[in-house]
């Protein structure tokens, strides 16, 4: 990707923490809780390589078309997550199957110029993307970030009868903000990268 070589290694920094995060967590869920931390630690890990700064570190030829296919199979499967064939199976988890799905697609599009590019040796520059592809996606993400966010901070709640001040938060003492912060970091990262094409 492009950009100033700090703030692409702290892209990969932070993705890298997040993926790993997200193993951890697959070892000790199960179900579809597991099948969410891999798809999750699978993006994370992808977004952590794709951002390591091209003037570092040259990528290999046919990374990024080993990454269109990859991610592809991801977004497949996102997508069966959705069909009505796994809908009493996965039930309450449509939305994350979508996000999935976009993600998954956002990968695709990034890879898919950037493999042109390494073909033609200039590899590292993606800006091959479509402007109104690239705006809805920084529109989804922009939205997603806020609301996600939103979600995270605390909120200062006052009970009537005393007067008092409670704040309450996301914290539930079941790891579910951390994951929540996880997912973040990903769609953070993910409007930085789109902000390269």
């Amino acid at each position: 990707m492009r950009g100033p070589v700090t703030s692409g290694w702290l892209l990969v920094a932070l993705c890298a923490v997040t993926a790993a995060y997200c193993l951890v967590r697959m070892r000790r869920c199960t179900g579809a809780e597991r099948q969410e931390a891999g798809g999750e630690a699978v993006m994370g890990l992808g977004m952590a390589v794709m951002g390591v700064p091209a003037t570092v570190l040259s990528p290999p030829d046919g990374l990024w078309a080993a990454y269109a296919v990859v991610f592809g199979a991801a977004g497949a499967r996102a997508l069966w997550g959705l069909s009505g064939f796994r809908a009493a199976r996965c039930a309450g988890r449509g939305t994350h199957h979508g996000h999935h799905l976009v993600g998954s697609l956002a990968m695709v599009y990034m890879a898919v110029p950037m493999a042109g590019a390494a073909g033609t040796g200039h590899a590292g520059h993606s800006g091959g993307g479509l402007p109104l592809v690239t705006g809805a996606l920084l529109v989804y993400y922009g939205v997603h970030v806020l609301r996600a966010g939103a979600r995270l901070v605390p909120v200062a709640a006052v009970a009537p009868a005393s007067g008092t001040v409670a704040v309450t938060g996301p914290d539930r003492g079941d790891g579910r903000e951390l994951v929540a912060a996880c997912r973040l970091v990903m769609a953070v990262a993910m409007l930085a990268m789109l902000l390269t094409m």
